[in-house]
C-alpha cells in the first residue's frame, strides 16, 4: 500500500482522461458550494470513539500480521469482537482461511435488499520487521510525542480501525442503510493478492468498493492542508529477476568473471537510469491543484514544470521529492540480493530483484527491454516473476462518490483541492476494477510527507488524525450507502 498520500491513478485512454478532466471540472461548483457549507462547522469531536479507534489501531498493531507468521486470523477474531460488542450478529461476520491467511467479511444490513451492496475494503497484513532494525519493537504499539509508532500503523491498519470504530458506532446508533455496507477484508495485499482474488470474486456484483489502503490527504510541513487524491487506479506493479551464472572456483584464484560482481554492475547502471518523463491530464491535474498550497523550491519546480514539461531542473527537483517521483515517470529500483554459496568460493550464482512500477500506457515488455539495455551484459538475465498484480482499467468518476468525498473532506478543511489521483504503489483495488467493480481510494489519513514511513523504519501516525479521519468514513458511508 500505502503511502501517507496514496496519490493512485490509472489511464488506458485519452478519451478516459477527457472525461475525468471533464468530470472533475463538472464537480468543481459543487465542491465550492459544499467547502461553503462546511465551513460554519467542523465535526464534533466524540472522545469516547477517539479512545476507542485508538484502542483498535494499538491492538491491531500488536498483532504480527506478516507474510507467515499465522497471526491475520487472530487479528480478524479481534476485529470481530469489536463489531459483535457493538451489536453485529455474529453470523454476519464470516472469517475464511485463505492459504496461510484469512479473509474477514462482515455485512451490515441494508433496508433496501434490490439494492447492490457497498464494499468498503482494505488489508490486515503489513510488511515483515525486524526489531533490531527498529529503534522500538515494531509490534508494540508505543504512543510517543502525539504519534503512534509501529509497523501497520498507516499501512494499513489505521484505516482498518477507523472504518471498523465508526462501523460499530453506527450500529450502536442504529443506523439503518438502504444497500448493505459490505467490510471485506484481505489477508495478503502485501504479497500474492490471494485473499484480494477471492473477495473480487466473491463481490464482483458491489455498486461499488471504497479503499482506505488508497487516497488521503497532504499536509504541508506547517501542518497545512495541501490537496486531497481520490484515488481512481494505479500504475502497473511488476518484478524482474536479475540472475548471473558462471562456474565459479576457489577464492584464491580470482578471475575477472564474478556472479556478484556482474550483477552489482548491472544494478549500479540500472540505478542510476531514469524512465523517461511521461505526463497525463490526471498528473497534470494533480500538480496544478497542489501548486497554489506549496512553497519554497518544490513550488517553483510544479510552476516550471506545468509551463514547461522538458524543464530539466524542475523535474530533477521533484524526482528528488519522494511525493512527486511516482508521477513522473516508470521506476524501477532494487529490492532484495543474493549470491554466492560459501565464504571461500567464487560466487556461482547472483540474484536480484528490481521492483517497476510501470507508467500507465507502457507496456511490461517494453519496460523489461529497456531493462536488459541498460543493464548491458548478455550474462545478466532478465525475467519477470509471477505476482499478485494485475492490469485494470481506472474507475469512472461518479459524482456520487466526489460529492460524498468532497462534502467529508471539506467538512475538516473547506474548499481543499480534490484531484482524481494516480498510485505509485499496488493495492487490491485492481482486482475489484478488473472485476467490474468500481473502485476509489478515499482514506481518510492527513500526514505531512515528513511523517511517511510506510515499509520502512519506525513507522508511526499522527494521533490528531483519528478525529478527522472518523468524521470522514462516518459522512462518505452514510452519503454513500443510501
Amino acid at each position: 500500500m500505502a503511502m501517507a498520500f496514496r496519490m493512485r491513478f490509472e489511464v488506458k485512454s485519452s478519451s478516459l482522461l477527457k472525461n475525468y478532466v471533464s468530470a472533475l471540472i463538472g464537480c468543481a461548483a459543487m465542491s465550492v458550494a459544499v467547502g461553503a457549507a462546511a465551513s460554519g462547522s467542523k465535526p464534533a469531536v466524540d472522545k469516547a470513539l477517539h479512545d476507542q479507534a485508538l484502542e483498535i489501531l494499538q491492538k491491531s498493531i500488536s498483532f504480527r500480521t506478516v507474510d507467515g507468521a499465522g497471526q491475520v486470523p487472530a487479528y480478524a477474531e479481534y476485529l470481530k469482537s469489536v463489531l459483535v460488542e457493538a451489536g453485529y450478529a455474529p453470523g454476519d461476520i464470516e472469517i475464511e482461511p485463505v492459504a496461510n491467511t484469512a479473509t474477514f467479511v462482515a455485512r451490515y444490513k441494508g433496508t433496501d435488499s434490490k439494492k447492490k451492496p457497498l464494499l468498503v475494503i482494505g488489508h490486515m497484513d503489513v510488511v515483515e520487521a525486524k526489531r533490531e532494525d527498529w529503534k522500538r519493537d515494531p509490534f508494540t504499539p508505543v504512543l510517543e510525542s502525539g504519534y503512534v509508532f509501529g509497523r501497520g500503523s498507516a499501512d494499513n491498519k489505521f484505516d482498518v480501525s477507523m472504518i471498523t470504530a465508526t462501523l460499530a458506532n453506527l450500529k450502536r446508533q442504529g443506523w439503518k442503510p438502504k444497500r448493505d455496507v459490505i467490510l471485506a477484508f484481505s489477508g495478503d495485499e502485501e504479497t500474492a493478492m490471494v485473499s484480494t482474488r477471492k473477495l473480487a470474486e466473491q463481490f464482483k456484483d458491489a455498486e461499488l468498493a471504497l479503499n482506505g489502503d488508497a487516497g488521503g490527504g497532504l499536509l504541508s510541513e506547517a501542518g497545512q492542508p495541501v490537496v486531497y487524491g481520490l484515488q481512481a487506479g494505479e500504475k502497473t506493479y511488476a518484478d524482474f529477476k536479475l540472475t548471473v551464472t558462471n562456474p565459479g572456483g576457489h577464492s584464491s584464484r580470482p578471475s575477472k568473471v564474478n556472479a556478484i560482481n556482474q550483477l552489482a554492475a548491472a544494478l549500479d547502471r540500472i540505478g542510476k537510469y531514469q524512465f523517461p518523463v511521461m505526463r497525463n491530464e490526471l498528473t497534470t491535474a494533480y500538480f496544478t491543484a497542489s501548486l497554489p498550497k506549496l512553497s519554497g523550491p518544490t513550488a517553483d519546480a510544479v510552476k516550471r514544470y506545468l509551463a514547461n514539461p522538458e524543464d530539466a531542473q524542475a523535474i530533477a527537483t521533484l524526482s528528488d521529492d519522494p511525493s512527486y517521483v511516482g508521477q513522473l515517470r516508470t521506476t524501477c529500483v532494487s529490492t532484495m540480493i543474493e549470491g554466492g554459496h560459501a565464504t571461500n568460493a567464487l560466487p556461482q550464482k547472483a540474484v536480484a530483484n528490481i521492483n517497476c512500477r510501470i507508467f500507465p500506457g507502457t507496456p511490461i515488455a517494453e519496460v523489461q527491454k529497456t531493462l536488459g539495455q541498460v543493464a548491458a551484459d548478455p550474462e545478466v538475465k532478465i525475467t519477470q516473476v509471477v505476482t499478485g498484480s494485475v492490469p485494470a482499467d481506472a474507475s469512472p468518476l461518479r459524482k456520487d462518490v466526489m460529492a460524498a468525498v468532497t462534502k467529508a473532506v471539506h467538512a475538516n478543511y473547506p474548499g481543499l483541492s480534490i484531484v482524481p489521483s494516480m498510485s505509485a504503489g499496488a493495492t487490491d483495488s485492481m482486482h475489484f476494477r478488473a472485476n467490474g467493480v468500481p473502485s476509489y481510494g478515499v482514506s481518510g489519513l492527513f500526514m505531512k510527507d515528513s511523517d511517511e514511513f510506510s515499509h520502512g523504519l519506525d513507522e508511526r501516525v499522527p494521533v490528531s488524525s483519528i478525529d478527522g479521519a472518523l468524521a470522514h468514513w462516518n459522512s462518505v458511508l452514510k452519503d454513500l450507502a443510501r
